[in-house]
């Protein structure tokens, strides 16, 4: 029997667009990846995928032609910036409920035989609270939360955190401040939506750390290009290496949950609940 090896499944979100989510995954992904993990960044995004986009990159095929038999997940997978691994899945998991016992097995299959090629998968949601969103999130082992300093931020990111706990049990989250105007700024961000959760959720959340405003980031999404690559001495690439430190030195669970075809697994199983709901 072929020996699986943990992998790291984070699942990276917002309550709301327009905080960053994306180019904190991409930059995370690339940062890792610099410091010699193996890494990979699924798109989930079905919507308005963008992972391809902040790359400058043009994927021909995505996981919709895996879950159709027509490509294997390695033909898919793209090479990015520090051999950062990329999954466009564009629409591929709308359909995941659909799949037959087969074709389940075969997507299984498929992340599983790369587990031994990966340390980190790191799942780029959409954000809101849609069932897609959730669903990945519930099935990732770590979940990031990315804020900035807007009313609407902080209120959906409330909402999406007392969701998760309050309707699947899920009581551990990290938070991620981005765009922010110091390291302070940030951790009293933090500290403004950590006291709104202790007050009415049993929850714990986890301070990642900051991403400072910073014009090279802008730059860097007009290059598209990592400002971890474009600009390695900005404030933001300083602040999102020191992330991917903290996130590399996380515990990996000791679980099930602990392996790719687990996370899959997962995955098939909420989104036919959801069909049946």
């Amino acid at each position: 029997m072929r020996q699986m090896k943990p992998v790291r499944v984070i699942a990276v979100t917002s309550g709301k667009g327009g905080v960053g989510k994306t180019n904190i995954s991409v930059n995370i992904g690339v940062a890792l990846a610099k410091a010699g993990r193996r890494v990979a960044i699924l798109d989930a995004d079905m919507g308005l995928a963008n992972v391809d986009i902040l790359l400058g990159m043009f994927p021909e095929f995505n996981l919709s032609h895996v879950l159709s038999g027509e490509k294997t997940l390695q033909e898919i997978m793209m090479t990015g910036p520090a051999g950062l691994k990329i999954i466009p899945a564009s629409s591929g998991i709308q359909r995941m409920s659909d799949l037959s016992s087969v074709e389940q097995a075969g997507v299984i299959r498929a992340f599983s035989d790369i587990d031994k090629e990966l340390d980190v998968l790191i799942v780029d949601t959409a954000a809101g609270i849609s069932a897609s969103v959730v669903n990945f999130a519930r099935a990732c082992q770590e979940i990031i939360v990315v804020v900035c300093d807007e009313p609407t931020s902080l209120a959906d990111a409330y909402a999406y955190i007392k969701l998760l706990n309050r309707d699947y049990g899920l009581n551990s989250f990290h938070i991620i401040t981005n765009m922010v105007q110091s390291a302070e700024h940030g951790q009293a961000l933090f500290n403004k939506l950590s006291k709104v959760t202790d007050r009415y959720l049993d929850v714990a959340l986890h301070f990642v750390g900051a991403v400072p405003q910073d014009d090279y980031l802008k730059k860097s999404v007009q290059k598209q290009t990592p400002v971890v690559e474009a600009f390695p001495q900005s404030k933001s690439a300083l602040a999102i290496r020191n992330l991917a430190r903290k996130i590399d030195h996380w515990p990996i669970k000791p679980k099930a949950g602990g392996y790719l075809e687990f996370f899959v697994e997962r995955m098939i199983q909420y989104s036919a609940r959801e069909d049946v709901a």
